[in-house]
């Protein structure tokens, strides 16, 4: 049980809830008002919402052995035009503006997740150079959208989005784990997730098997844009508001850090969307108990680090076999072949 790859990183969730239950007793208290559910997991699942669909489409890049830095940006990119088409609606509550406002939106993430994917697979940049520039460069688009501004709205459909209730749970929960179910079932029970795992595993081995490998990885980071884009109209109708310079900053940091604690390698190869899952939660776990602790703003990046050092060196086989003296098994010693004497009579 412990050598399974998701063994540490729910040990390391539970424990951190169970940390949070000792400071907090009513830590795990949940009330139903009004027909919906409150309380601290609550909270952390609908908070966590964003962060699970950027962390989804991180996997699908990581497992080809990419890398995307600017979901971040892209996030704040398509909050900005949701947020901006919705200020123009005559009435800001109109279902069908919205709509159409959200679509113009995902639809622009998935250009720039388009362009990324033409970059890293047609031209041939290094991923972390190529989705660096658009890091940069989209995060001043964002600002040139809202022209430096924070645009605030009034809309009670798109705040839904963020921060309403279906059946007592949270809207942005119920759509994250469809995403995760939906891109579960398609690529683990079909040929998708095994090609993904070639193409990042062993890329050369893959092309001479005959597998479009830029089409997969064109289309990873496809996905991820379109992925980041839906994140960021959660956090923005959570706020009912886009600010393009701090929306989403530094996301694409905690979405690898979910990935790798949920065992994938960012070398490319196997990857595990359970893990994925239950790493995000475990960031946004972090989170709210470095809120509810009280731990100053100046460390909070300091805790943080140390806490996911942990649960990465803690995971480490090499690491573990240090600190507890065991040494790696030998292979067995091959039987050495004998020699039969055959006595030739005079």
């Amino acid at each position: 049980m412990i050598k399974h790859r998701l063994f540490w990183p729910t040990a390391s969730l539970l424990a951190l809830l169970l940390g949070n239950f000792i400071a907090n007793p009513g830590f795990f208290a949940i009330e139903l008002r009004d027909g919906h559910l409150y309380g601290s997991l609550i909270d952390i699942l609908r908070n966590g919402a964003p962060l699970i669909l950027i962390a989804l489409g991180m996997t699908l890049v990581i497992a080809t052995g990419g890398i995307d830095l600017s979901v971040g940006s892209v996030a704040a990119i398509s909050a900005a035009i949701a947020c901006l088409q919705i200020s123009k609606l005559g009435d800001q509550n109109s279902i069908s503006g919205m709509l159409g406002a959200m679509g113009i939106a995902l639809a622009l993430s998935l250009v720039l997740g388009a362009w990324n994917g033409l970059l890293v697979a047609v031209f041939g940049i290094q991923p972390i150079v190529a989705t660096l520039i658009l890091m940069v460069s989209g995060r001043g688009l964002a600002q040139l959208i809202t022209e430096g501004q924070i645009i605030t709205i009034n809309s009670d459909p798109y705040k839904a989005i963020g921060a309403g209730f279906v059946v007592a749970l949270p809207l942005a929960i119920l759509i994250a784990l469809t995403v995760f179910v939906l891109i579960s079932l398609v690529v683990r029970k079909s040929a998708l997730g095994l090609l993904l795992e070639s193409v990042g595993g062993n890329p050369e081995a893959s092309r001479l098997a005959g597998v479009q490998s830029r089409r997969l990885i064109w289309l990873t980071y496809l996905l991820c844009g379109l992925f980041a884009g839906l994140a960021g109209l959660m956090l923005s109708s959570n706020v009912s508001s886009a600010d393009g310079n701090a929306l989403g900053l530094w996301m694409e940091l905690d979405a690898i850090l979910a990935v790798v604690i949920g065992g994938t390698m960012l070398t490319g190869g196997r990857f595990s969307f359970g893990g994925t899952l239950i790493g995000a939660l475990l960031i946004q776990t972090l989170t709210t108990t470095v809120y509810r602790l009280g731990i100053p703003p100046e460390t909070t990046l300091l805790f943080k680090a140390v806490v996911v050092m942990a649960v990465c060196l803690a995971q480490s086989p090499a690491f573990r076999r240090k600190v507890l003296g065991r040494r790696k098994p030998k292979p067995p010693a091959q039987a050495s072949q004998t020699q039969t004497k055959v006595e030739i009579p005079a």
